[in-house]
């Protein structure tokens, strides 16, 4: 089941994400990976107060749980590739 705020169109993000996503029911979390914000600032070679910065300002999805936040893979994938932009 697929939920999502009254007059907006279903975003395409990664199931189980909270934000401005989707949230979708438990047999498709079995396919998320979750990563950690050091995992993340690891992956993306910044500071993890530069990934919290990203999760807070809502550009890059995320879980809260508890106190501590878990990212989906695909969201990282996803932000990289919508940040990437050409050189002339």
């Amino acid at each position: 089941m697929t939920t999502v705020p009254e007059g907006k169109p279903a975003p395409d993000t990664c199931p189980g994400e909270v934000g401005r996503m989707a949230v979708v029911g438990p047999s498709n979390l079995s396919d998320v990976r979750f990563l950690t914000v050091a995992e993340v600032a690891t992956l993306m070679r910044v500071s993890k107060m530069t990934v919290y910065r990203l999760v807070h300002s809502g550009e890059l999805n995320a879980v809260r749980v508890g106190r501590s936040f878990r990212v989906p893979e695909r969201a990282v994938h996803e932000y990289l590739r919508d940040a990437f932009t050409d050189t002339a």
